[in-house]
């Protein structure tokens, strides 16, 4: 079988660069994204950013970068548990970023948390300007990976923290079976009838296919600099938070 990179793997078969489709499919699928998110994972992607922020606690990090942050899901739990001074969230779907921004203001939170349009490959922010670098599911849509990793190290202040929050596979017989064909088809079919969008739910399945998680992760991690990494799977499996120090 063909060993196919994560960057390879692309939304739409377009000829546009990843970048765009990305941006173009969550813009696509901004309005229905957190509907889907909670009935699709059951409900179950609330307690996976719980567990993941809590691995930063011991830290207390006082300045955050929240990148791909989409909606703002994971920011808003990062102010909820770590209490810090300043979140700033990025990510390149305009729309994604505009239902965002309606949840901070709806919770009082618009003089913490700052959303700002960007491209994880290239931050418009200095070496060395925050405490922690956070992603949940954002990190398989980079067009280029190691590229992505290795700007999140470059705006970490040194022995800041990097949290990765992505999917992965589940191992466990008869788990993983259940799950994959969950995963490969119903979750595809449904995600496709409610947002209208035919192909973002099946990349969903595609990109986690290609992405590399467990130890393979844990040494693109250490490649680009972020030392230390642990990896904690998550319901039995079906995603894991990986924790790094610059």
């Amino acid at each position: 079988m063909k060993n196919i990179k994560s960057e390879e793997v692309k939304p739409y078969e377009a000829e546009a660069e990843k970048k765009q489709q990305v941006s173009t499919m969550f813009d696509s699928i901004a309005p229905s994204y957190d509907f889907l998110n909670g009935f699709l994972s059951m409900g179950i992607d609330t307690r996976w950013r719980k567990k993941a922020i809590g691995m930063l606690k011991p830290f207390e990090p006082k300045k955050i970068l929240d990148i791909a942050t989409g909606t703002a899901d994971l920011a808003i739990e990062a102010n909820r548990q770590l209490q810090p001074e300043q979140i700033v969230g990025l990510d390149i779907s305009p729309k994604m970023l505009e239902i965002g921004r309606q949840k901070i203001e709806k919770k009082g939170l618009s003089n913490i948390i700052s959303l700002m349009d960007g491209d994880s490959e290239n931050l418009p922010f200095e070496d060395n300007s925050f405490d922690a670098v956070i992603v949940a599911f954002g990190v398989r849509n980079f067009e280029n990976v190691e590229a992505g990793l290795k700007e999140m190290h470059r705006v970490l202040k040194p022995g800041g923290k990097c949290l990765v929050l992505e999917f992965s596979k589940p191992k466990r017989f008869p788990f993983k079976q259940g799950y994959n064909f969950y995963f490969k088809y119903i979750l595809p079919t449904v995600g496709r009838i409610t947002s209208k969008d035919k192909k973002a739910y099946g990349y969903l399945y595609e990109s986690v296919q290609a992405f590399p998680e467990g130890e393979d992760f844990i040494n693109l991690l250490t490649t680009v600099g972020i030392k230390e990494s642990i990896c904690k799977p998550l319901t039995l499996g079906v995603c894991s938070a990986y924790l790094g120090t610059k």
